[in-house]
């Protein structure tokens, strides 16, 4: 069938409104429903998308009731029981899952995936950025908006695909990369999953689908099954000696670090990359180590100097330790960490950027089910700092679970912690005594993000 329309369910999602703005761009008609107005929703309106946000048949425009030409595309967070995801199943439209979408797209392309529970955002933005500056060339499905394409889909020339490969429903395994690599093999999404066990298979299984001849770059360290003979293994690191790792790091002004990266093929002396903390070097490591492989696998070494200056460019992904305000009398960036290892790992990065200041942490939990799995270990994580201050949880497609709120995290905070509505919370960082604030969450904390940054910028 040829596809003329394309209806999306979850329209405004990270990786849905990607591949939204990919069938505008090649003139395709696009409609969709989402439950929640945001940025994306009002850019891919503004781009021409027909977007309503009542889950209602009735709603739905004329054109996309026809079954023929009319391909509907879900996320799976969106329930079973959605009203007109339920209409378009049973009138027999063809009704597919986001990642099945994205494997049609991947076809005869050359795959650069990069999964992982958490990491991945960044070390995919990396990679499509490095493919643009360094090969000129290559096209992206990001999980994030990057800053320096302002846009989560990069389209350009050449086989080359970025993807960000998604392990929530085991979506990744619509994909068949030629590089892939795997950031971290966390506990998460349990509600999914039921153990750590079954993430670590379904990652098993993902290795396994990597191209015969292809590469796979895993952190070291990282428990997983490697199934797949038909490929080579590289290990990376921040700065533990394997295959590729940063060597002879410096912190420089800014929370920034100069450092060597080494390679199986040598060492690229003085890189400094465009953003700050040393989880960013770590991902650095890995997307240089999959644009590596990509050149080996073509018969081609990478340009050095157009890497150094492509890492040095390189602006990040918004909501990925972005700066809202950095001066010497106060510091306030926001992150989208939502786990427990993701939230240890910035605040620790945090601490190195900023040795010796007073470090606020403020933190929106996501999902109760996350909540209820993981309150203890982000209790922990959250104790690295000085002060911290909780939202209530962010439910997302979940219903309130009975006994968990976000006063079982705030019980075991070992340092002062209380808990405040999403409305208080710039007035209470403006009557608190200040220094680094770092805001967490991957629900809607963003929202705060400037009233917080207005009453800090006062006071510095």
């Amino acid at each position: 069938m040829e596809i003329q329309r394309i209806y999306f369910i979850g329209i405004g999602g990270i990786g849905m409104s990607a591949l939204a703005r990919y069938f505008l761009h090649e003139g395709r008609e696009v409609a969709g429903y989402d439950r929640t107005r945001s940025a994306l929703t009002e850019a891919l309106a503004a781009e021409g998308a027909a977007i309503h946000y009542t889950d209602d048949t009735a709603a739905i425009p004329a054109p996309f009731r026809e079954r023929e030409g009319t391909v509907v595309v879900y996320t799976p967070a969106v329930p079973d029981d959605h009203a007109e995801l339920s209409w378009f199943r049973d009138h027999g439209f063809t009704v597919e899952k986001r990642s099945q979408m994205l494997g049609h797209l991947s076809a005869g392309k050359y795959v650069m995936a990069v999964a992982g529970t958490h990491g991945k955002t960044t070390t995919s933005t990396l990679v499509a950025w490095l493919n643009r500056e360094v090969e000129g060339a290559g096209s992206a499905f990001l999980g994030g908006i990057s800053k320096n394409f302002g846009s989560n889909l990069v389209l350009g020339d050449g086989p080359r695909l970025a993807v960000e490969a998604d392990e929530f429903d085991r979506s990744f395994l619509r994909l068949r990369p030629d590089v892939a690599v795997v950031t971290a093999v966390d506990a998460d999404h349990l509600d999914i999953y039921g153990t750590h066990e079954a993430v670590k298979e379904a990652f098993a299984q993902f290795i396994e689908r990597i191209r015969p001849g292809g590469a796979l770059v895993l952190k070291a360290g990282v428990d997983v099954a490697l199934r797949n003979d038909a490929v080579t293994v590289y290990r990376y690191a921040y700065d533990t000696p394997c295959d590729f790792y940063a060597r002879d790091v410096r912190l420089i002004e800014g929370g920034h670090y100069r450092y060597d990266l080494v390679t199986p093929s040598g060492v690229i002396a003085d890189c400094t990359l465009g953003i700050p903390g040393w989880v960013n070097v770590e991902n650095a490591v890995a997307a240089v180590a999959a644009m590596w492989c990509a050149a080996r696998a073509e018969g081609g070494t990478l340009d050095t100097e157009r890497l150094r200056r492509a890492l040095a460019a390189f602006e990040g992904v918004k909501r990925r330790f972005e700066f809202y305000v950095n001066t010497p009398r106060q510091v306030y960036m926001d992150d989208y960490a939502h786990h427990p290892r993701e939230l240890a790992a910035a605040l620790t990065s945090v601490r190195r950027m900023f040795p010796g200041r007073r470090v606020t942490a403020v933190f929106q939990p996501h999902l109760y089910t996350r909540t209820r799995d993981f309150y203890r270990e982000f209790a922990e994580a959250l104790s690295q700092a000085d002060e911290v201050l909780l939202l209530p949880i962010y439910p997302a497609r979940e219903e309130p679970i009975e006994g968990i709120a976000s006063e079982i995290i705030a019980e075991r905070v070992t340092v002062p912690c209380r808990i405040v509505g999403r409305e208080a919370l710039a007035a209470t960082l403006g009557a608190a005594a200040t220094d680094v604030v770092v805001s967490f969450g991957a629900g809607n904390i963003d929202a705060c993000c400037d009233a917080v940054a207005d009453v800090l910028r006062k006071k510095a």
